[in-house]
């Protein structure tokens, strides 16, 4: 196989592995109550709505058009999913029935669109020399440890055995190898898709913010904690960002 191709892949590959790692924290985490999950829900919300929003800003300077696009369709397909998993009775994911299963799916599978469209910029990174592909997919990498922490927040407190969360945080991230392999060998082809692809799974993730997490934070914590939570959650990824940014 290609060298240059094996690279992409491999250093593609490793931002998927790195998913994994946002689920070791709970480790060293036991009993916990109500308000904790309220909260830590409150965190991954806002860490997703933060994320979201990078990828509309990273869209736009692309085409603002296909970005349009891309939310509205992504907030179309993340509608139809809860709709076919509302109407699918024993839906059940690593120990979790029901309400927590489906809504661990949803977030999984909107962390897995997020991927697709970071494989792409890996893919499409790396078409513009090796060195700057390795450093886009190290960014990437490090960035993928607190979406991996998101989907450790609504799975383990639930039940979710930690080793579990990590493999299926893991999960969601491997379609950016395969993505990235692809971008690279069709940079040309790929490239106008890209901020479709950016829009999807922002606005999937928006709808997902609003309409799943958010709500269910309200029974076990005040508005007011929810809402600081949120706001110092986005604060703290815009921030992380922002210094993966300054280290380019």
């Amino acid at each position: 196989m290609n060298p240059m191709l094996l690279s992409v892949f491999g250093w593609s590959l490793l931002t998927a592995i790195f998913t994994g790692l946002g689920a070791l924290p709970f480790l060293f985490i036991q009993n916990v109550r109500p308000k904790t999950i309220a909260v830590a829900n409150a965190v991954a919300a806002g860490m997703m709505l933060a994320a979201s929003f990078s990828l509309i800003f990273e869209g736009l300077s692309y085409s603002s058009l296909s970005v349009l696009a891309g939310v509205i369709l992504g907030l179309i397909f993340i509608m139809v999913s809860k709709r076919w998993l509302d109407e699918s009775e024993d839906v059940e994911l690593a120990g979790l029935r029901k309400a927590d299963a489906r809504k661990s799916l949803l977030i999984i599978g909107v962390m897995t669109l997020h991927s697709v469209a970071e494989g792409v910029g890996v893919g499409v990174s790396f078409g513009d020399g090796i060195s700057f592909g390795i450093f886009i997919a190290l960014a990437i990498a490090i960035h993928n440890i607190p979406e991996g922490l998101a989907i450790s927040l609504v799975s383990v407190p639930k039940g979710m055995p930690v080793w579990k969360a990590a493999a299926y945080s893991i999960l969601s991230s491997l379609p950016q190898p395969l993505m990235a392999v692809i971008s690279f060998l069709f940079v040309e082809q790929f490239f106008p898709f890209l901020p479709v692809g950016l829009g999807f799974a922002a606005g999937a993730m928006i709808w997902m913010v609003f309409s799943e997490i958010v709500p269910e934070t309200f029974e076990d914590a005040s508005p007011s904690t929810i809402g600081l939570t949120i706001t110092l959650a986005a604060a703290g990824m815009i921030a992380f960002q922002v210094l993966i940014e300054a280290v380019q």
